[in-house]
């Protein structure tokens, strides 16, 4: 496999996982509902999420770096609504 091959299927994967992120925050944002969601584990992902950033820097990664920046934007939106203890909207309508 060339390398173009390479980086198009780590593209591809990093879409698809920073994707699989998006459907959460959007429900969220909507109801402003998070209570069911662990500030341990949006905390311990966002972390990840940040240093696998550095790491595609560091290692010249492209997918690598964009997807973990992406994914924890995503991450750092549902902490935040977390640590405000985000409401149900009045007209909300859930996913």
């Amino acid at each position: 496999m060339d390398g173009y091959s390479i980086e198009a299927v780590g593209y591809a994967a990093a879409a698809l996982t920073t994707a699989a992120f998006a459907p959460q925050v959007v429900k969220s944002w909507r109801t402003g509902r998070v209570q069911d969601l662990s500030l341990a584990m949006l905390g311990a992902q966002g972390t990840g999420n940040a240093l696998w950033c550095v790491y595609g820097v560091f290692v010249g990664s492209g997918p690598l770096a964009a997807a973990n920046a992406l994914t924890f934007a995503l991450v750092a939106t549902l902490f935040a609504m977390k640590l405000r203890g985000a409401k149900p909207a009045a007209t909300a309508d859930p996913l």
